[in-house]
């Protein structure tokens, strides 16, 4: 029979992906994790922002991020400039703080459209995870290793994980969508 905690395992694994995704999407309100997928380059390998320093939200608009070693300081904001977050670090030493600018409604639309494209990308790894449930299932009877009224339960209850994850997938994203477009 199919493994079908394998198979719950990895659509879950997409969801968390997907969560994290919108962790470091921006809405009006501050959080350590909006840096979260800016990576450095720093002694010679990519390195994620939490590797270098410090991320604090001293203020409810504000981020702030501690280097721990100075010469680190302007990787860290050419990085955090480079990135589509719209963030314009002020340098002062090895503290980088970054006042969040309020969100514009073209801002704010914007978020929207990514938060979507996060929540496809998570949709189409469900599905993927889904043909391979799927494959193996048709592998499995070609093979004689389990009848034809086997194989059908089985790729039922694999449709189903897959509709419940993707209804998880898209509770996510209307809630993220009501976050990023409160005012």
């Amino acid at each position: 029979m199919i493994d079908l905690n394998d198979l719950k395992r990895r659509m879950d694994g997409a969801v968390s992906s997907l969560k994290s995704d919108f962790a470091a999407l921006r809405t009006g309100r501050a959080s350590a994790s909006i840096l979260d997928s800016i990576v450095i380059e720093a002694y010679g390998q990519a390195m994620p922002i939490n590797q270098v320093g410090t991320v604090t939200v001293p203020e409810p608009r504000m981020v702030a991020v501690q280097v721990w070693d100075k010469s680190m300081a302007g990787a860290v904001e050419k990085a955090i400039r480079e990135s589509d977050l719209g963030l314009n670090p002020i340098v002062e030493g090895v503290n980088l703080r970054m006042p969040l600018p309020e969100l514009n409604e073209e801002r704010r639309k914007d978020l929207v459209k990514v938060a979507h494209q996060y929540a496809e990308q998570a949709r189409v790894a469900v599905r993927h995870v889904r043909k391979d449930g799927m494959d193996e299932l048709k592998k499995m009877e070609k093979d004689g290793d389990m009848g034809e009224d086997e194989s059908r339960s089985g790729s039922d209850k694999v449709q189903k994980h897959t509709d419940d994850t993707i209804a998880i997938i898209d509770e996510s994203l209307a809630t993220k969508e009501k976050e990023i477009m409160q005012v």
